[in-house]
């Protein structure tokens, strides 16, 4: 929601897949193009259906807080997939992922948060081997603090926060960033400009 006022205010078209048909109307009022798809149950084929003719995808899904082991497969690390064929088969060579600080597909532990982590770095590794055009962002702990505008962006960043707005605001500047394409980085609140801290990484 926050990444689609973004775009639409820059004048950008955006198609925003959602599960829930009910968030249809927030998500125009946002300025974007809801298309009613479960991740975790469409097709490859009906994915990439309702992405063809977009110039980039951005996975930004997660199961959520609440969510068990199993979910944090079929959601953070399958439907994260799952678009990638789907761009792959739809000819969107842009694929910027929202990631997790700390992700990593060998992360020790079986409690749900390591799940969480092992799916995210599983995730992170295959957009890494697509072929596509790729940008992985690896925030910290989301707030839903008003947006600053200003964060640190880099390879490795000391563990903080980071809010919602602000991560938005990044993923917005990343899409038409070509220095980020085979990238990943970490994101928290900081005191450089999103636009400066992109053109800088």
């Amino acid at each position: 929601m926050r990444l689609a006022k973004i775009l639409s205010a820059r004048g950008d078209e955006i198609v925003a897949l959602i599960r829930n048909p009910d968030h249809r109307v927030d998500v125009r009022t946002a300025g974007a193009e809801p298309v009613v798809i479960d991740l975790e149950q469409a097709s490859e084929d009906d994915v990439a259906r309702a992405i063809v003719g977009c110039d980039a995808v951005v996975f930004a899904a997660g199961a959520g807080p609440g969510s068990g082991p199993d979910r944090k497969e079929t959601v953070d690390y399958g439907a994260a997939a799952k678009l990638i064929t789907a761009a792959q088969r739809a000819g969107v060579g842009r694929y910027v992922i929202v990631s997790s600080m700390g992700a990593d597909s060998h992360a020790a532990g079986d409690d749900t948060f390591s799940v969480y982590l092992r799916a995210k770095g599983r995730a992170d590794d295959a957009v890494r081997e697509s072929g596509l055009d790729w940008t992985v962002v690896r925030p910290g702990g989301l707030t839903n603090d008003p947006g600053s505008g200003h964060v640190a962006l880099g390879s490795s960043m000391p563990h903080g926060q980071v809010s919602r707005d602000d991560v938005a605001a990044v993923i917005a500047a990343v899409l038409d960033a070509p220095n980020t394409v085979g990238r990943t980085v970490d994101l928290i609140g900081g005191d450089t400009a999103v636009a400066d801290a992109v053109r800088t990484i």
